[in-house]
């Protein structure tokens, strides 16, 4: 919940500048800015080669749902990607399993691609329940989503701890807990698709651990926070992972 619409074109025009040179071919660069500033930054992206997404959506086309919006609403405003049950969501508005189905699956009609958030509470850790919970997360959020929808998808890990608390999982935390979800993949579908699917890293990604984190086979991307919120930290970032994609 940053940026109003003026300071969101400012962030989204400055990004343009700075991004103008990056391979889009080599690297994906997505923003997802509040509701509010959809419509206009969206305007701003045309023919940039950054794609637009929103942070959240409701599974209903339309209704007595006040408050919520459709993805048949952020399909309108420019997007082509939702984020789905990030883990605020999941703390602080009820967001369960269940709801993130729900929500794929009506994001997926609409054409969009959801980018599905799973991860671990520091008190889920220290219980060493990491794989418990990410087996929960994953198999609820895909269940009855077919192996050619499941291509559509992108999925981000984000160890709750370490979202807006400086602490981050070393490389090697990252790239255990993603082979663990791919891993998980191919019980649920096969091997083919399983390594197929974009699984990022989220929490509290920054310039200096970008490349590291880039370099592990199974970690895909990443979900920037706190450091997307300024053209100089944000373009770095993306800067040094698409050289490691190189």
């Amino acid at each position: 919940m940053y940026k109003t619409i003026n300071e969101g074109i400012e962030l989204a025009n400055g990004l343009k500048r700075e991004l103008f040179k990056v391979d889009k071919e080599t690297i994906d660069v997505v923003l997802c800015p509040p509701f509010t500033a959809l419509s206009e930054i969206s305007e701003v992206l045309n023919e940039s080669g950054i794609g637009l997404g929103a942070q959240n959506c409701y599974w209903q086309d339309e209704g007595a749902f006040t408050g919520e919006v459709s993805p048949k609403m952020i399909k309108d405003a420019g997007c082509q990607y939702v984020i789905i049950g990030r883990s605020e969501r999941r703390q602080f508005f009820g967001e369960t399993n269940e709801t993130v189905n729900k929500k794929i699956k009506a994001v997926l009609t609409h054409g969009l691609t959801p980018i599905m958030c799973v991860g671990e509470m520091l008190a889920e850790r220290e219980k060493g329940e990491t794989f418990k919970i990410l087996e929960a997360h994953v198999a609820g959020g895909l269940k009855d989503i077919s192996a050619e929808d499941l291509l559509k998808i992108v999925i981000a890990y984000e160890p709750v701890w370490a979202i807006g608390t400086g602490k981050t999982a070393t490389p090697e935390q990252a790239q255990e807990t993603h082979k663990y979800i791919r891993d998980l993949l191919v019980k649920l579908y096969n091997k083919e698709v399983a390594d197929s699917v974009r699984i990022q890293y989220g929490g509290s990604v920054k310039p200096d651990n970008i490349i590291e984190l880039m370099k592990q086979p199974d970690v895909d991307g990443a979900l920037v926070g706190g450091a997307s919120l300024t053209v100089a930290s944000f373009a770095d970032i993306v800067k040094k992972a698409s050289e490691v994609l190189k």
